[in-house]
């Protein structure tokens, strides 16, 4: 199975990741003008809401990208926190680190928000404050250093809307991520034959992302179209 370049920020947090190999050669080799990174609010609002079933996301914070950082859009009462992520969620070394079109709908559990969220969130900070992409990766924390997830942190990533990277051309699959600390995909039984579970880590990771693909999208239509 080929994944997505996607790839959670934090050890990186976002959707979203293993597959093709990369090369020096990028199609972004800079950032582009930030507007075409921006979205409506009302189109942000409701991709961010179908990251996840409509039981979670209605009573989730949604967030929207603002003029320094994402800002509270609605607040919610369940803890979870739903956003579109943006390429900058990709690791430093990936090829769609400035791809404008990625568009990652995520809906982070109350122990993903507290414990993994924050570090996509200050990155954020960093790029619209004119960081260069260099100078953010000296400021991220070494592997050993990063912080550790909750216990029980997870994400949806259930909207069919999203735009993963120019590999996907789209969404990927419907899938639930898992983070921890650093395990062996053993432990998890990823990355056999015939296993659902992918496991998807970077060099500079400082925690693990298991990844399981599941049958329907967040409204409940079937994943009808593999995309391996």
């Amino acid at each position: 199975m080929k994944f997505l370049t996607l790839s959670v920020i934090g050890f990186a947090a976002l959707l979203p990741a293993a597959g093709r190999t990369q090369t020096t050669a990028t199609p972004y080799p800079t950032m582009a003008p930030i507007d075409q990174y921006r979205m409506t609010p009302a189109a942000e609002i409701a991709l961010a809401k179908s990251a996840a079933p409509a039981g979670v996301s209605a009573a989730a914070d949604i967030l929207v990208l603002g003029a320094a950082g994402y800002e509270t859009a609605s607040k919610g009462t369940n803890g979870f926190v739903c956003l579109v992520e943006r390429s900058w969620a990709n690791d430093f070394v990936k090829a769609d680190f400035w791809n404008p079109k990625n568009r990652g709908p995520i809906c982070y559990n109350p122990a993903a928000a507290r414990s993994v969220l924050p570090t996509y969130l200050t990155r954020t900070t960093w790029v619209l404050a004119g960081v260069s992409q260099a100078k953010m990766a000296e400021r991220s924390p070494a592997p050993s250093a990063a912080p550790a997830p909750e216990v029980g942190a997870m994400a949806y990533m259930l909207s069919p809307g999203g735009y993963l990277g120019d590999d996907a051309k789209g969404p990927w699959h419907p899938h639930l991520m898992f983070f921890l600390p650093r395990t062996p995909a053993a432990a998890w039984g990823a990355d056999l034959q015939h296993s659902p579970v992918v496991l998807l880590s970077a060099p500079n990771a400082g925690l693990t992302l298991f990844v399981v693909p599941v049958a329907r999208w967040g409204d409940g239509s079937s994943d009808s179209t593999r995309r391996e």
